[in-house]
């Protein structure tokens, strides 16, 4: 039963607002319309900490098991309220009321979950039955960390028969930036070969959040070393389908939270500009 009484913004996206444990509804402002959110990692863990993470009690580790039958049900439930019921009406302001996704994105990194794979299925199976499949996209937002690995590119290839989209985390292009905001100490190449693995398999898209730290908009080196990087994928032919980039718009709820702050949607817009100068498609959400 869902159990949504409140009205939905692109500044709330509490996974608690459908009452369940794997599905949530929100306001997306990068896919402008409603999202239907599974979280595969209620447990609050992640294999990354970005600083800008929203997710309180953040730690580090991996998803749980998962009751897939209770994530099958509760996934029809909400749809079944989206699309047959009262749900837009009452929970979604005027003009962002359609639903526009499915997406594995939730309390920490979904591909970590032993069943993403059994997940991925389940999802498809779903939009199928309520004719959704091929009009409503099934999307993973990821740091990229697992895709080198087999079960998880394999559930990634299926995903591109599904409507499906990935959305590749890549804020920085340097060492020091990847450790700074993400908290990852991962070399750069082997990033970028995972990217390569999601893009060649299913069509991609770079997420990149950017954000004045202690008052200071992002180093003209770090832009830098970004666009060389993009100018790098596209002469290597790596088939990334551009760049979705944005700025924080909740509260983060790691230790930097009162550090950062939101960029304006001109410096955004113009950034974004630079990104199509180097080769790839940009679009903003500020």
């Amino acid at each position: 039963m869902v159990s949504v009484s409140r009205r939905l913004t692109v500044t709330d996206h509490d996974r608690r607002a459908a009452g369940m444990t794997y599905v949530y509804p929100v306001v997306s402002r990068r896919a402008g319309g409603v999202s239907v959110g599974v979280n595969l990692n209620p447990n609050n863990a992640c294999n990354w900490r970005c600083v800008y993470c929203q997710v309180p009690d953040l730690t580090f580790g991996k998803g749980p098991a998962v009751d897939l039958v209770q994530l099958e049900q509760e996934l029809r439930g909400l749809l079944e309220e989206v699309t047959h019921g009262d749900f837009m009406e009452r929970c979604v302001p005027e003009g962002v009321r359609r639903l526009n996704d499915v997406a594995f994105s939730g309390n920490g990194e979904p591909t970590t979950s032993p069943q993403f794979g059994e997940a991925v299925d389940i999802a498809g199976q779903v939009l199928e039955a309520f004719g959704l499949l091929g009009s409503v996209k099934l999307v993973l937002i990821t740091n990229g960390s697992m895709l080198n690995k087999r079960p998880v590119a394999d559930a990634i290839a299926r995903m591109a028969t599904l409507n499906g989209e990935v959305w590749f985390k890549l804020d920085s292009f340097t060492a020091e930036g990847a450790r700074r905001i993400n908290h990852s100490a991962a070399p750069l190449e082997e990033h970028l070969a995972r990217l390569s693995i999601a893009a060649s398999a299913c069509p991609t898209w770079l997420q990149t959040c950017l954000f004045s730290w202690d008052g200071q908009e992002p180093v003209e080196e770090e832009l830098v070393a970004y666009l060389e990087g993009i100018r790098a994928l596209v002469e290597r032919g790596v088939p990334v389908r551009g760049v979705l980039l944005y700025t924080v718009a909740r509260p983060s709820m790691q230790p930097e939270a009162s550090r950062l702050e939101p960029l304006p949607e001109t410096w955004l817009r113009a950034f974004a500009a630079r990104i199509e100068a180097a080769g790839l498609p940009a679009r903003v959400s500020a």
